[in-house]
Formats: C-alpha cells, structure tokens, sequence
C-alpha cells in the first residue's frame, strides 16, 4: 500500500492518537524525520549569506529548530539563510537581530502539561507591543497556531495585527484525511507565494493536518476553508469529541494568510505540522512535508519566506 493511501486510511484513528493522547504519550509520538531533505532547485542565498531567521523557542514552544522544526530550520539553511534559536523574551533588543521571526505552537508555562482550556496568553503585553514595533519598523513575522490550545496562547499577539483565532479544531465537514487546498478548494491560485518566482517554483496544493481557523482584518488570504468548515472545541483536552462538544461555523475562514504591516510583513498559519516532516503514531507514518500527499509544501514554504522579505 502506498504511503498516502495508507496515511489516508489510518487518519482518522492517527489523528485521535496525535489530539487526544495523553500529553506527553502525544509528544512521543511525534518525532522529527532527520533524513527528509527535500531538493532546492534554485536556492535564494548562498550558503550562510542569506537574512537571520529568529525561531522561538522562549514560550514553551511545540515545534523548535532542534525538535519538530529540524527539517523547517534545515530546508531554509540550505536556501541560504542564517537560522538561530531565539531563547529570550521578546524585546527590541532580543529582535534586533533578526530579519524574520518564526513563532510556532507556543505555550502559557500553565499549559505544558495540561492542554485543557484556559489557554492563557504565551506572551506580555510588553512582547506584543515590542514584536508589533518591530514589524512596524520592517521586520517580518511568520506567526503559526495550530489547533486548542495554542490558538489561546498566541491570540493576543495575533489581534495586535488583527488576527482573530478561534481556539478549536478546524474540520471540513466529511474530510477523512489531510486536508488539501487546491484551486478550485480553497488555494488562492493567483498569488504571488503561489506563483513562485518561475513555473518550477509554482505550487498548486497545499496539504494541512486538521489545525485552527482564523479571521482577518485586513491582508491577503491563501488558503480558506469552504462554507461548510466548522471547528469542535472540546472543554477538556483528551476526552474526543463528545456529542455536546460546542462546535460554532468557520465557514470561509483562512488557514494561511499574509499582510503588510507598516514596513513589514507578517505570514499567519492555523496549522505547524505542514511546515514539519514528522514520523507519527506507532507506525512512523510520515505527516507534514514528508507526506507523498504533501510533495509541494516545502516549496510553499520556501516562497513564504521569499515574500516575507520582498524576494
């Protein structure tokens, strides 16, 4: 059987071992794929000359550039740029360094161990407000929230740029596996990001695992989910989704989008795990770039951080 048809039948039961497992069973078994290296054909920036890319890793983050992020940290080190882990508070000086911050699955410290609602702000008012000026000033942020409980954790920074998450599980009504947007399902074709810098860089299919909804402002959507998505929020993390689980419309909400921010500019994601390569589940199933399902993601990826700075 090949691996996306395998992926396909196993993801309804993989999914509820990844959501609803026992926390910390959950982390085990997602485990980063080291020998993913998906092809470059035409990298950006010689090797170590290209901008700093700031990945957090002071808010008690899921994914990390030496965890589940590895394969996101190396893809763009092989397109040149200068990838560091930012283990400091955000400030003006902890920023200053950076031309593009990544921001992925954080936490509040109240939620390492227990994902159940409330799911607390990950960041200070003062953060905000310094990661806000920065932007403001011309840097670039890639901000993602996957699903409950890391909408919560980073809805305040997100509503500093008018982003507003809902703090659930994004599903498109009959979907059995990833989730895939596509021209005519949701992929905003005629986009710079899609269109790449030349027709081998072109991307047509995006592949998420399932991840939040959001709604914006103002910007320009990628990727938006039909009439008929809803999102589950389940009241207590690792008990499924019972029947009275509250479950409210995000019909034709995004899961990716892209703004312009005074002098910068800002990419939000409502799902991490398609900027991954993981091996998850007791089968080592691929999720994320490394799923046969999901072959154009890491070149989606790549042009994300192209436009994040104006390349």
């Amino acid at each position: 059987m090949k691996k996306s048809i395998l992926l396909a039948a196993i993801w309804p039961a993989l999914l509820i071992v990844l959501t609803f497992a026992a926390t910390q069973r959950t982390f085990a078994q997602q485990v980063p794929d080291t020998e993913f290296r998906p092809p470059i054909k035409n990298p950006l920036f010689k090797p170590g000359e290209g901008p700093v890319v700031l990945i957090d890793e002071a808010h008690f983050n899921f994914h990390t550039a030496s965890g589940r992020y590895q394969t996101f940290a190396n893809l763009l080190r092989r397109d040149g740029y200068v990838v560091r882990e930012s283990r400091e508070r955000f400030s003006k000086k902890s920023l200053e360094s950076g031309r593009i911050l990544v921001i992925a699955n954080p936490l509040h410290e109240s939620n390492q161990s227990n994902w159940s609602p409330p799911n607390p702000s990950a960041f200070t008012d003062q953060e905000v407000a310094a990661v806000k000026a920065w932007v403001e000033a011309g840097g670039s942020l890639m901000l993602i929230a996957d699903h409950l409980p890391f909408p919560g954790a980073a809805g305040n920074l997100a509503l500093a740029f008018g982003i507003h998450f809902n703090n659930g599980y994004a599903m498109e009504p009959g979907q059995s596996g990833p989730l895939s947007f596509i021209e005519t399902s949701g992929l905003q074709i005629d986009h710079p990001i899609l269109r790449g810098r030349s027709d081998s860089e072109k991307v047509e299919k995006v592949v998420t695992f399932t991840g939040s909804a959001f709604q914006i402002d103002k910007g320009e959507p990628l990727m938006t989910f039909s009439q008929k998505a809803v999102s589950l929020m389940p009241k207590v993390f690792g008990q499924g989704f019972p029947p009275d689980t509250p479950r409210v419309s995000i019909g034709k909400w995004h899961q990716g989008a892209v703004m312009r921010v005074g002098k910068g500019r800002v990419a939000v994601f409502g799902e991490a795990a398609m900027f991954s390569a993981q091996l998850a589940g007791p089968n080592r199933v691929p999720m994320g770039m490394n799923s046969p399902a999901a072959s154009q993601n890491p070149q989606f990826l790549l042009n994300v951080m192209h436009w994040l700075i104006n390349e």
